[in-house]
């Protein structure tokens, strides 16, 4: 990304806490949100809210840009190993447990398929588990 030298050494998702498949929405909502706490009009000139505050401004000018959002998400770094494993399955579980990440929306034919057979195969283990139980 042109202009942005530091850009691969930080996780804009984690900075504007939103998911890896998170929606344009969910980056505004949560970008004006931040914008609104870390404002330096806010904290009377102070140099580390400053900072914040345009860290944010970066993070939400790469992710809501569709062509910036993908050059990052190719060349971005993720800081994986800085989560616990519940933090790391939350951030990603749209791209684990739906295929977004593949492109396959969250609404997809495969992935009401996948919900029903696994509701279908629940049904049936609670069934077997009643009748061993007589």
């Amino acid at each position: 990304m042109e202009g942005h030298d530091n850009s691969n050494s930080k996780d804009y998702y984690k900075i504007l806490e939103v998911d890896y498949d998170a929606t344009d929405e969910n980056i505004r909502l949560n970008y004006r949100k931040l914008a609104l706490k870390w404002h330096p009009d806010k904290h009377k000139g102070d140099s580390a809210v400053t900072a914040k505050f345009q860290e944010i401004n970066e993070a939400y000018n790469v992710l809501i840009d569709p062509e910036k959002r993908f050059e990052y998400d190719l060349t971005g770094i993720y800081e994986i190993d800085k989560y616990t494993l519940r933090e790391y399955l939350a951030r990603f579980k749209g791209m684990i447990l739906t295929c977004n990440g593949l492109g396959i929306s969250h609404t997809s034919t495969w992935t009401q398929q996948l919900t029903e057979t696994n509701e279908f195969a629940e049904e049936g283990f609670l069934k077997a588990k009643r009748d061993l139980a007589w």
